[in-house]
């Protein structure tokens, strides 16, 4: 299956928007419980445009997203301004086939040249296969906040991971 690792355009929102509601409805990856709509994510995608967040998509031949990375603002307090928190989604059906892996460097590396110092993980403690993708491409654990979320009816710990983008 030939992959494409590309910056994000606003065709590419009703494939981003699948992904994200189905991992709402079905993961704890994302601690929300309303599923949203393709005007939320034109809002989403227009703000981490408009603040020089990367927003990437991997898409196979046909220019199905498979899944979707993005950074976004890691707290609102202007001393974070140069830290952000990524995001990494892969459509269900496509999880396991090393699309998290295409799309993690070229993220790291729009980060790196819009000029953030830090990228911070957030992620459910027990989501093995992200911490391990996180692990792989020099993420360390820096903290486990437990049980701060809900979901699904029982509590959720947040493990944060940290890659220093600048030397």
């Amino acid at each position: 299956m030939p992959l494409a690792v590309r910056a994000a355009t606003e065709a590419d929102l009703a494939g981003i928007l699948t992904i994200y509601n189905d991992a709402v409805r079905t993961t704890t990856a994302i601690w929300n419980d309303a599923v949203v709509d393709l005007a939320n994510r034109r809002d989403w995608y227009a703000d981490r445009v408009a603040r020089g967040f990367p927003v990437l998509v991997a898409v196979d031949a046909g220019a199905d997203v498979l899944g979707y990375a993005a950074c976004g603002p890691f707290r609102p307090h202007d001393g974070y301004a140069r830290t952000v928190e990524n995001s990494i989604y892969v459509r269900s059906d496509r999880r396991g086939r090393g699309i998290g892996a295409a799309l993690m460097p070229p993220l790291i590396e729009a980060a790196r040249a819009a000029g953030f110092h830090v990228m911070i993980a957030a992620i459910e403690a027990g989501n093995e296969a992200s911490i391990g993708l996180h692990a792989r491409f020099g993420f360390r654990e820096v903290g486990l906040m437990p049980e701060v979320g809900r979901k699904f009816g029982r509590w959720l710990d947040l493990l944060l991971m940290e890659l220093p983008l600048e030397s």
